[in-house]
């Protein structure tokens, strides 16, 4: 079995680094999907809020997809469902297994990872207490009710402000739970704005920020939840504790990229970001080996994922027909305020006319200047009124300031008094 292109995730952003490659010439396209129907998370997400920026209307998560699914169908582009990619060879040979054709070797010219991220669990945050049913990560949750058509509770706490735990707030209040509350523990929340007041707001659904778990009480079913308030450290404050009468606890809790299969491959992965490393056309430390969406990093919307995406299509076209130039990278370094940036290293040789750099902040800042530096010349300034850590940014720096400079890094950094 060979491809020229192979992409391993059937959700938004395989589907747009797909149809991208197509319209740049690459015909012989494999898309490779593990559940049993392609658009990914978008197929769970029924509420509205997507394809503002994309098709410039509202959509649901469904809706937005099917564009994408009806173009896949009607380019004939090649897909597999139901199937798992086990592993990738040194020679781009693609290791997967389904229950129709049974083990496959896949060998491909280049290949797009676009596999999305999972969900933090109770596990990975050592909640304490007893281990009884009714504790849920929310994504799951939405899924149940969704698409399985199970309602999970009626007495709700939920735990993290990430955006799917806001959107399920709503959800469940909408199909009659009582949401007592939203617990966060940063001092702000991990959520857009927007939800934030579409989905908390507008239900009176109170969020007390810097508080968090500190006991789960039950024993087959769970009962209790107690919560406390935490210091500057996240430690929890002795005399703060409050009690909950819950039946069920929704943990939106972070997601992870997911890159099992980046890391068996030997791929150099961001600890910032815990996706892979990747340069201005989305191109991995594997040569030939691109990545985009949310195995890169966590997006806010899926609008940009599927804008990331293309670059990563049109890149892998160029690599097919060996048009990508060669040349020294400039590496991309946090300054002060900035957690991290994608891409992480750029080759000026492969820029047209401007390059985008997407990153978040370390925390809330408010009248603050965003800079990018070569040394002591600043290249550009941007005034921001706002920034969060629950808002991605993006700075767009124009091909001509980035040429004729003598270091081989820029930093990236937050300037300003006004924390």
């Amino acid at each position: 079995m060979k491809y020229d292109l192979v992409v391993i995730g059937g959700g938004p952003g395989g589907l747009a680094a797909a149809l991208e490659a197509r319209k740049n010439g690459v015909e012989n396209i494999l898309i490779i999907e593990r559940d049993k129907e392609l658009g990914g998370i978008l197929q769970q997400c029924i509420h509205n809020g997507f394809g503002l920026h994309e098709f410039k209307e509202e959509l649901t998560g469904p809706e937005y997809a099917e564009r994408f699914i009806k173009k896949i169908y009607q380019l004939n582009i090649e897909f597999f469902l139901d199937t798992m990619v086990l592993d990738i060879g040194d020679d781009k040979k693609i290791h997967a297994v389904n229950i129709r054709k049974g083990y496959m070797e896949i060998e491909a010219k280049a290949i797009i990872l676009a596999m999305g991220c999972r969900e933090r669990t109770r596990g990975a945050i050592a909640i304490p207490g007893e281990r009884p049913a009714g504790i849920f990560t929310a994504g799951t949750a939405q899924r149940y009710i969704n698409m399985e058509g199970y309602m999970v509770g009626k007495k709700i706490l939920i735990l993290g402000s990430g955006d799917i735990g806001l959107i399920m707030a709503r959800r469940l209040t909408l199909e009659g739970a009582e949401v007592k509350a939203v617990v966060e523990l940063m001092p702000f929340s991990g959520g857009l704005a927007r939800n934030i007041a579409q989905c908390l707001n507008d239900y009176n659904i109170p969020l007390y920020l810097s508080h968090t778990v500190i006991d789960i009480k039950g024993d087959e079913r769970l009962k209790k939840v107690v919560i406390a308030k935490v210091d500057e450290n996240r430690n929890p404050i002795s005399g703060t504790e409050t009690e909950y009468e819950v039946d069920t606890l929704l943990l939106s809790v972070g997601l992870i990229p997911e890159n099992d299969i980046s890391r068996k491959t030997g791929i150099s992965i961001d600890p910032r970001t815990s996706g892979p490393i990747v340069n201005e056309l989305m191109e991995t430390s594997i040569e030939g080996i691109f990545a985009c969406g949310n195995v890169v990093h966590v997006h806010d919307l899926v609008d940009f994922v599927s804008a990331e995406a293309r670059k990563a299509g049109r890149a892998a076209a160029k690599y097919i027909n060996q048009t990508i130039k060669t040349g020294e990278y400039t590496q991309l370094k946090n300054g002060f305020g900035i957690t991290y940036t994608v891409p992480q290293k750029f080759r000026i040789e492969n820029i047209d006319n401007n390059i985008e750099i997407f990153m978040r902040v370390r925390n809330i800042y408010k009248n603050m200047k965003l800079n990018v530096k070569s040394g002591n010349d600043i290249i550009v300034s941007i005034k921001k009124p706002h920034l969060a850590p629950g808002e991605m940014e993006k700075i767009i720096i124009p091909k001509k300031l980035l040429e004729n400079r003598i270091e081989n890094e820029l930093v990236v950094e937050l300037v300003g008094d006004g924390i």
